[in-house]
């Protein structure tokens, strides 16, 4: 019988919260685990062995913990500096490397990964542009691509999985709209097409991903906004941006697509809702296909490996809320909310046979 287990990072109460999916998509609360105020992305080896989450602020680090594959029990078993404030983290494909973005210092690091899943030295640091907001290596672990808010650039790099080292394609980068603001992207299971959100605009652009070379190419893009929409496009945001009223700027945050390809969904946090897409398998392209409301200023979300549950956390809402997605349109029917920490903002799930 598998068993999944839910984690939600609590940026405000510097701590982790610790979930059982049941069948259904129910969550059954379980422990919280102490990190540190800050703490924000997370990832999840591909061993599952470990979830390794980084902790944002003037001296960034990486808290590594074991995951009990019974119990789902999060053990705290080492911290290492980061070389970067990193909103974003990702294992490599093998698990030998944590690659992560800086939005604050415009750059992305590497680490390497000890036997033992914590955080090693550092193996690079690359100054990009301006802030850089995620990295994500494609699935045959051979190209990395890093979205640059302030740029409108998605940077295109090898990625050598032995050394871990980065290294620019030709051309380096693909320059998107002016004004759209990449954030965040996620590669379709069959590494044919690479989906980018950006955070400006809330579109979600559909780009073919050349197999032999790396490179990206735009093909089409939708719209994660409900009919009708008054927000207008925003600005990056952050300590040195101006002062201004942001009440009614777009503001997108998160993508991801089902293990079958059927579907993505994409959150907007000024709206705090989740847009559904129907993606069509020949050319990528997404339809809309609802909007559906969710928990105050949807920060992060993860669909389960079996793409029949989501959970979501906002980062205003003290409470997470799962769904159920319906196998043949992909609408949201919620299940049941639960509590978590304040300033609840990445979701990872991780399931075992």
């Amino acid at each position: 019988m598998s068993k999944s287990f839910v984690y939600v990072s609590n940026a405000e109460d510097g701590e982790i919260s610790c979930y059982t999916l049941n069948e259904g998509g129910a969550l059954e609360p379980g422990p919280r685990v102490k990190a540190d105020k800050g703490v924000m992305p997370m990832g999840i080896s591909p061993d599952r062995r470990y979830l390794v989450a980084a902790v944002r602020g003037e001296t960034s680090q990486a808290y590594t913990y074991s995951i009990d594959r019974t119990t789902g029990a999060l053990r705290h078993i080492g911290t290492a500096p980061l070389a970067a404030n990193c909103p974003y983290i990702f294992f490599d494909r093998n698990g030998r490397f944590l690659l992560g973005a800086s939005y604050s210092q415009n750059r992305v690091v590497v680490h390497r990964v000890n036997d033992d899943g914590t955080i090693g030295e550092t193996v690079q640091a690359i100054p990009t542009a301006r802030n850089a907001h995620a990295i994500r290596t494609d699935e045959t672990n051979r190209y990395a691509f890093v979205p640059h808010l302030g740029t409108d650039q998605v940077f295109q790099f090898l990625f050598d999985e032995t050394s871990g080292r980065l290294a620019a394609n030709t051309p380096p980068l693909l320059q998107m709209a002016q004004g759209s603001g990449p954030r965040h992207l996620v590669t379709s299971p069959d590494n044919r097409f690479v989906y980018v959100l950006a955070e400006l605009t809330a579109t979600v652009t559909t780009c073919a991903l050349d197999g032999e070379t790396g490179l990206l190419t735009e093909v089409s893009s939708a719209s994660a906004l409900p009919p009708g929409s008054t927000f207008v496009p925003g600005a990056p945001r952050g300590p040195s941006a101006p002062a201004r009223d942001v009440s009614n700027d777009i503001w997108a945050s998160d993508l991801h697509i089902t293990p079958d390809s059927k579907f993505l969904y994409a959150a907007e946090r000024t709206g705090s809702t989740i847009a559904t897409f129907g993606v069509d398998s020949a050319s990528g392209a997404l339809t809309p296909k609802g909007v559906t409301e969710t928990e105050k200023q949807p920060r992060g979300f993860r669909i389960d490996a079996s793409g029949r549950t989501m959970v979501v956390s906002g980062e205003q809402s003290e409470m997470l809320s799962s769904y159920a997605i319906a196998p043949g349109s992909g609408a949201l029917s919620l299940v049941g909310r639960y509590p978590t920490g304040r300033g609840a903002n990445w979701v990872e799930i991780v399931s075992f046979e």
